[in-house]
């Protein structure tokens, strides 16, 4: 949406990661001629006149795909085809969905980013605390076909949920490359203003720990140690 600066360079990097690739632009509520650049670069356009939402995109796309390793990129964030390369090679090899090592940080004086806590606090909470930050929240990510049909397209939407359920379907999990989207996202909130997208991420790790637990036990098949809650009801 609105990335007419960057977009031509994005997917002059995509183009580079193999012949023929296929690269899909979603393009959402823009009114900056993103849609025209995206065309002449090259991408096949998936254009909606209203905003779809943050993520929805990647449902979009996702759904109009048709290799067997798909992967995500924003449209704001331009990544050399060479630090690309290692997520697509890891699906390749067996890696189902394979993931930016970036974790952020945890352990400042000040505190930590409530959706940094979110993401460990997932992670954690699906049984895979070594993952630590290591999310499909964050770009670039790639995933198999295999993944997406486990997963399901629309799943996509809320990617904190989507990755609770490649968990939870056993599917390989990995956090394969580090790349520090943190230097390359734009900032878009100064000062003390809201932030209306943090608060958006925190709630849909809520709700990928509400769908998991509704699909496990109520402590997400953590022990209860030696309580008897039995002897109280």
């Amino acid at each position: 949406m609105n990335e007419r600066r960057t977009l031509a360079r994005v997917i002059r990097e995509a183009k580079k990661l193999q012949p023929g690739v296929e690269i899909i632009a979603v393009v959402n509520g823009s009114t900056d001629g993103s849609e025209n650049i995206a065309r002449v670069s090259g991408a096949r356009v998936i254009f909606y006149e209203q905003p779809l939402g943050h993520d929805v995109g990647r449902s979009v796309g996702a759904r109009y795909a048709s290799g067997d390793v798909l992967l995500f990129l924003d449209g704001d964030m331009v990544i050399p085809a060479q630090k690309l390369r290692p997520f697509i090679y890891a699906v390749e090899r067996g890696v189902d969905v394979a993931l930016n090592r970036y974790i952020g940080p945890t352990r400042l004086r000040s505190s930590a980013h409530p959706v940094v806590l979110a993401k460990h606090a997932l992670n954690t909470a699906i049984g895979r605390a070594d993952l630590r930050g290591a999310s499909m929240t964050t770009i670039p990510h790639a995933v198999s076909r295999k993944a997406l049909d486990a997963i399901g397209i629309e799943n996509l939407a809320v990617p904190p949920k989507a990755q609770a359920m490649a968990v939870q379907k056993q599917l390989r999990v990995e956090a394969v490359h580090f790349i520090h989207v943190g230097l390359l996202n734009p900032v878009r909130r100064r000062g003390n203003r809201a932030d209306p997208l943090g608060r958006l991420i925190v709630g849909d790790h809520l709700e990928a720990l509400r769908w998991y637990t509704q699909s496990t036990n109520d402590r997400g098949l953590h022990t209860d140690l030696n309580r008897n809650r039995n002897m109280v009801r």
